[in-house]
């Protein structure tokens, strides 16, 4: 009794401060989530899990890495892996959380685009979740470069070559982000600071500022039907349930949010555990040498579709390729066309589209890791000229979409 007392009075002494009880309706009890959604609304909470899980295991490996030429390969390979007790678990979770909190967001992304929650004053939420995979691949770019590896080296070599600007000759930019003619002390240094301090900052912002243009226009449904919040939310505490078209989102829908990341983080300590590999490219476990360069050179898979829409082209057609996939997402919103706010097999012809631009997506990834040679290089060409054909026609797809 004396601690629910002392509880009770903590919660009114913050509540007189910060308007805690306020915050708890404006955030959980009077946040009102429609019935009509399945598993995959829950990808939002999952990613954030991830992030949170990405920070933990962050901070445990920078108490024994060593941000220095000399040393960052052996303090990543040798010293936390089998000289720091349990320090191999904590690596393998970064490795694997790295690699996941990707797919999170592109299913997340595909989920999105499926069920038109992009559309009709939705804008501003899509938008800032694509700034928010801007961040979390400048974040894995940056992380990426830590190991100090042979694929670190490379990577970190040619993609930042992309910031000459092909014709435009623009080496003193890529000079000045390395702070060197090549891959260096000055570089590590920087990209470190990037990946322990800058980015996280930066993405938790992006994350505050995401789930803030969620709340005012409410999370879309599976059948894109316009929901009338405020009614339903009278039926919903007048005990008329059944009526309701919503649930608030604590405790009832936050309940299911668990339940979803409990089935995920299952199989993600099951990866952990049994098949890490994936997230570790043999590649990158030979010290960095900048006078041996590996026979392909490639990212990690979340970045291999962008790559491979960059490969096939020469190079000044190959840096516009790049730079339009890097910002074509983010217009989303104002190139479909369509008033419908449906699904996705609801729209005829955009339902192709999506299926389309998915599997295009697909093929480009397993390309970018294949030598661009022989056949492989055709298919990667054709897959390349096929991601601007679909989304040249998407305004004229959706313009011509009937209303529903």
């Amino acid at each position: 009794m004396a601690h629910f007392e002392k509880a009770n009075s903590l919660n009114e002494w913050l509540d007189q401060r910060i308007g805690l009880n306020t915050l708890k309706k404006v955030m959980q009890s009077e946040y009102w989530i429609p019935k009509d959604i399945n598993f995959l609304w829950a990808m939002g909470m999952v990613l954030a899990a991830t992030f949170g899980i990405l920070l933990v295991s962050g901070i445990f490996l920078l108490m024994y890495y060593n941000p220095s030429t000399d040393l960052a390969f052996d303090s990543v390979n040798y010293t936390i892996m089998t000289e720091v007790g349990y320090g191999w678990l904590w690596r393998h979770i970064h490795g694997v959380g790295a690699s996941l909190v990707f797919l999170i967001i592109y299913i997340h992304m595909f989920t999105g685009i499926y069920y038109g929650s992009y559309k009709k004053g939705r804008e501003l939420i899509w938008i800032s979740g694509m700034l928010l995979f801007v961040l979390f691949s400048a974040e894995a770019f940056s992380g990426y470069m830590l190991p100090w590896g042979q694929m670190s080296y490379w990577a970190g070599m040619v993609i930042t070559n992309l910031f000459s600007g092909g014709s435009l000759h623009a080496d003193g930019l890529v000079e000045w982000i390395r702070g060197d003619y090549v891959p260096a002390q000055a570089y590590l240094s920087r990209f470190f600071m990037l990946h322990v301090l800058l980015m996280p900052l930066a993405i938790i912002g992006a994350i505050v500022f995401h789930f803030g243009t969620l709340r005012l226009p409410h999370v879309n449904n599976q059948e894109g039907k316009e929901v009338d919040f405020e009614e339903s939310a009278r039926l919903w505490k007048e005990g008329k349930r059944a009526e309701s078209e919503v649930i608030p989102f604590s405790p009832v829908f936050l309940s299911k949010d668990v339940f979803v990341m409990g089935v995920y983080f299952i199989m993600f300590f099951y990866l952990v555990f049994y098949h890490f590999e994936f997230a570790m490219d043999p590649v990158n476990f030979d010290p960095a040498n900048g006078l041996s360069t590996p026979t392909h050179i490639y990212p990690e898979w979340y970045f291999l579709w962008s790559y491979e829409i960059l490969r096939p082209f020469p190079t000044d057609p190959g840096l516009i390729a790049f730079a339009f996939a890097q910002v074509i997402f983010f217009t989303l919103p104002f190139l479909d066309r369509s008033p419908n706010v449906a699904p996705a097999n609801k729209r005829g012809a955009f339902h192709i589209w999506f299926w389309a631009m998915l599997a295009d997506m697909l093929v480009l990834t397993f390309m970018g890791k294949l030598p661009p040679q022989g056949i492989w290089s055709t298919i990667g060409l054709v897959a390349a000229i096929t991601f601007f054909v679909l989304w040249i026609a998407l305004p004229i797809i959706t313009k011509l979409e009937k209303k529903l």
